[in-house]
């Protein structure tokens, strides 16, 4: 059992030495890495920082002009929407003066032509159809003293022109 007690403490002497090892091996790692963050730390300081204190400098001088701009902006936005408002109101005016004149027209154009209708039976009436009643009597009078003048012809012995119809023809044309 001695033996084994000392097995015992050989393999904790052991693995207290491993222990150990790995620990300082950590260690070196550590103290190496913080080595390195160190450097970029101080390399951020140098190179980042200026950079941050002039954007920072930078926003500081543009801020009030950003600020002008945007109220400047908010005041043309107004102004063009009143113009805007302003034409709409104009251009609805305009199309409602056009649509009564439209309107206006069509009526003067439809009086107009009822009145030229009007005018055309009108004329019908009291010219042209006395005209054809008169023109038609005056037919009817002239075929009638044609064939009396070519019934007297007859009477004397003298023959009819072979060119000219006979009466009943002509009144059937």
């Amino acid at each position: 059992m001695e033996n084994l007690t000392t097995i015992f403490i050989g393999v904790t002497a052991l693995a207290v030495i491993l222990q150990a090892g790995l620990l300082l091996g950590m260690y070196l790692a550590m103290r190496k890495t913080t080595t390195r963050l160190e450097s970029l730390a101080d390399e951020v300081k140098i190179k980042a920082l200026p950079a941050i204190d002039s954007a920072q400098s930078l926003l500081a001088d543009i801020r009030p002009k950003v600020q002008v701009i945007a109220e400047n902006l908010l005041e043309t936005t107004a102004t063009v929407r009143g113009q805007v408002q302003r034409v709409d109101a104009t251009v609805n005016d305009v199309v409602d003066r056009a649509r009564l004149q439209v309107i206006r027209a069509d009526e003067l154009l439809s009086r107009t032509l009822d009145k030229v209708e009007a005018t055309s039976e009108a004329v019908h009436r009291t010219v042209v159809s006395p005209v054809r009643h008169v023109s038609g009597l005056v037919r009817g009078v002239t075929a009638g003293i044609e064939f009396l003048v070519a019934g007297l012809g007859r009477k004397n012995g003298s023959s009819r022109d072979p060119r000219r119809p006979v009466p009943q023809d002509e009144m059937f044309i």
